[in-house]
């Protein structure tokens, strides 16, 4: 095991890696081009840990990650939220007035209409953030910018033409840390802490409810459920979940115990300390 990498997907200067400089700053950030890849590479042990977006606060939850964490044998054991900005950039000397393209991956395109409106420009959509600004490295072109973050900026010589021109400044990205490490040691016990599992219920009238019910019942903060097909059948739904707490507080045990009573799979992914963001949420 590598314990000076970290792995995440896409190129560098990408959200993601902003995260693991922010996050892990004596680790080496390294690039997988699908979240697939950036699994394997903690899982083989090529790489320590994995920076895994989830969810973003105006664009959802990643589609690709959930169905990924059941079967990954990786292990959830930390959680880091990202403020996302956006920075318009071009080749050195272009000015505003003579773009007529930007380049950035739809979601980005998403989170900056009003900018993209202002200038009048295209749309060239690409499939991540940095490769963008990489391209336009590459290949110098006046007419053309992109949208990404200002570490790409910085990495491929480019100049920022405006700064921070998300729609919405509260944009933010929740990342997961994983590690193939099972034996990693477990939060301290005065650390606040959450606790991510997913579950698929019984073949029965009201199983979802019935297993949900003790949480309800034990004062549990259920802060998230989501629901997700399994093998692309309609009747195999599994559901990921998590909540504030930890497996061994009497309160969790309990609802945990009703839980797997009325399901046939049950997994802990994870317990680990809750990021402080979550105070100004």
């Amino acid at each position: 095991m590598n314990p000076n990498r970290i792995a995440f997907q896409g190129e560098l200067g990408a959200n993601s890696h902003e995260a693991c400089q922010a996050a892990f700053p004596d680790m080496e950030p390294a690039p997988c081009a699908t979240f697939e890849e950036a699994f394997e590479a903690v899982r083989s042990g090529d790489c320590r840990l994995g920076m895994i977006p989830v969810e973003n606060s105006i664009a959802g939850r990643v589609a690709d990650v959930h169905h990924l964490l059941p079967s990954s044998g990786l292990r959830i054991i930390g959680e880091h939220f990202k403020p996302i900005h956006f920075q318009l950039m071009a080749n050195p000397g272009v000015r505003l007035e003579d773009l007529k393209t930007v380049v950035s991956m739809p979601i980005a395109f998403a989170q900056c209409r009003e900018v993209i409106a202002n200038l009048g420009l295209s749309r060239d959509p690409v499939s991540d953030t940095a490769l963008a600004a990489r391209q336009l490295s590459e290949h110098p072109d006046p007419t053309r910018a992109a949208i990404a973050p200002a570490l790409a900026a910085r990495l491929y010589g480019l100049e920022i033409l405006q700064a921070d021109i998300e729609d919405t400044h509260d944009n933010t990205t929740r990342f997961l840390v994983m590690t193939a490490d099972h034996d990693a040691p477990a939060p301290a016990p005065d650390v606040r802490c959450v606790t991510s599992f997913f579950f698929r219920v019984r073949n029965l009238p009201a199983a979802l409810y019935k297993a949900l019910g003790g949480f309800a019942t034990n004062g549990v903060n259920m802060t998230k459920l989501e629901s997700y097909m399994e093998n692309a059948a309609f009747t195999a739904t599994f559901f990921y979940s998590e909540i504030d707490g930890r497996p061994e507080d009497p309160a969790v045990a309990r609802a945990f115990e009703e839980l797997q009573f009325f399901s046939e799979r049950f997994e802990i992914l994870g317990v680990y300390p809750a990021d402080p963001y979550r105070d100004h949420i």
